[in-house]
């Protein structure tokens, strides 16, 4: 019998604030999320460092877990 595969978990992140006027490390944040432009959205994996870029930028952006 096959092992059963465990679902990972996504998180949707969806950019609502600008980066203008900000400082440059969480520009370079919101990149390392893929995100660059109000209003985009990206499905990305839950994992610790995720997370961390998350809660450094998270007054821009919005999550919503699947």
């Amino acid at each position: 019998m096959a092992k059963a595969e465990k679902k990972k978990s996504t998180l949707r992140v969806t950019q609502i604030g600008s980066p203008i006027g900000r400082k440059a490390d969480q520009r370079q944040t919101l990149i390392g999320l893929g995100l660059n432009k109000r209003h985009r959205s990206r499905e990305l994996e839950d994992t610790p460092s995720v997370r961390g870029m998350i809660r450094k930028v998270q007054h821009l952006v919005r999550v919503d877990s699947e």
